[in-house]
């Protein structure tokens, strides 16, 4: 159900190139490849940046945005919002907002932090966290925020080699953590791979994790997974672990460009992040957030159409023989055989924009779910471009 819009009150201050996508930059070795990171500020830049959305006939399969939000509802509170501009963020509407969360989730406002987007929380954990000890992290995962930090001098990387199968191997990374670690970093469902690991796997393990050291798992993907609930790592805070999980309104919502996102940690960890975080966040997107929260014909919608696009593209692999994982996402990563960059710029030919090259995985190709008719352009394409 939408928000209800008499509410709204409360955000007063009262009561070309460009299709090419995200430019991959290969690498020799696997040393290099680990230095780099796997999501560098380069490998995510643009040539030719355009206003906003995809330019013109180019289907934009290459960030992992969801072009079918926002919602209505959410699009409704934003208009609410800028009508009120000239007024700063009200408190009123910063609690209902994590009193919603709370809500859903059988926690207290008190339990969550808000902020512009998940990144930008996930940023101020790592420079919190990583000046007391390595980051321990998969060697794959969406490590924009640990490098950030990383590159501020502020935190070291400590990266577990993935299994055979590219799933986060659990045992290893349980195997390097200390008391003198500063952070365990997890991505679950994980980006790149869109692998999830079930809670009855990930849940024993991030406890015990948690007893040496503060764990974070950034859920950005959750909503889209098999099993949501029995999937995420917040019980292990209402059992009182040590333990951060992170979400976003970017994916499931498809409000990336209105950047709202939260965590859900300790009452005493959630203030202590709460006070680093790097900006303010803007009325439009806490009213988006109140807007669309509870909408659940639009996360239904949103899913499916998710969904539909996700099995035409493994249809198509199926198809053509080729090797992918199994995803609970908005993204397919599989195996072309050929170089990811020379996918990348093909398909660029044609209008359509994927992911290049990920650090050292130089045959695997990431492709985003997005609207049904540039997915059903993708699958047709694919063939010629790997014939």
């Amino acid at each position: 159900m939408a928000f209800d819009i008499s509410r709204r009150f409360l955000l007063t201050g009262s009561a070309g190139a460009a299709v090419a996508g995200l430019t991959a930059c290969a690498t020799s070795s696997a040393g290099s490849a680990v230095a780099q990171g796997a999501f560098t500020p380069e490998n995510a830049s643009v040539e030719n940046p355009y206003l906003l959305g995809a330019p013109e006939g180019v289907a934009l399969l290459s960030r992992n945005e969801n072009p079918y939000g926002p919602a209505q509802s959410a699009k409704d509170m934003i208009a609410y919002a800028a009508s009120k501009g000239a007024y700063y963020t009200s408190g009123e509407a910063t609690m209902m907002l994590k009193e919603m969360i709370a809500e859903r989730h059988g926690v207290t406002p008190d339990h969550v932090a808000l902020s512009t987007g998940s990144g930008e929380i996930l940023s101020a954990i790592a420079l919190h966290y990583g000046p007391n000890g390595p980051i321990v992290a998969p060697r794959l995962f969406w490590d924009t925020t640990a490098l950030y930090a990383s590159n501020l001098g502020m935190a070291e990387i400590s990266r577990v080699p993935l299994t055979a199968g590219m799933e986060i191997d659990l045992p290893a990374m349980e195997s390097m953590v200390t008391e003198s670690t500063g952070l365990v970093q997890l991505c679950n469902p994980n980006n790149p791979t869109g692998l999830v690991l079930p809670g009855d796997v990930i849940r024993p393990a991030v406890a015990r994790m948690a007893a040496k050291t503060t764990v974070v798992v950034d859920e950005a993907y959750i909503e889209l997974a098999n099993d949501e609930e029995g999937t995420t790592c917040i019980p292990l805070i209402k059992e009182g672990h040590d333990v951060i999980v992170t979400r976003t309104f970017s994916k499931i919502y498809g409000m990336a460009g209105i950047r709202m996102g939260y965590l859900i940690a300790k009452p005493e960890t959630a203030q202590k992040i709460q006070s680093v975080v790097m900006s303010w966040t803007p009325s439009t997107s806490i009213a988006a957030a109140i807007g669309s929260y509870n909408d659940m014909d639009f996360i239904n919608f949103s899913k499916g159409k998710i969904v539909e696009a996700r099995e035409m593209v493994t249809t198509t692999l199926d198809a053509l023989g080729l090797e992918y994982l199994p995803s609970q996402t908005n993204f397919v990563y599989f195996k072309s055989g050929k170089e990811a960059n020379a996918v990348q710029e093909a398909m660029a030919s044609r209008m359509i924009s994927v992911r290049g090259q990920y650090m050292d995985y130089n045959e695997w190709t990431r492709v985003s779910m997005g609207f049904i008719e540039d997915v059903d352009r993708f699958c047709k394409a694919l063939p010629e471009v790997l014939a």
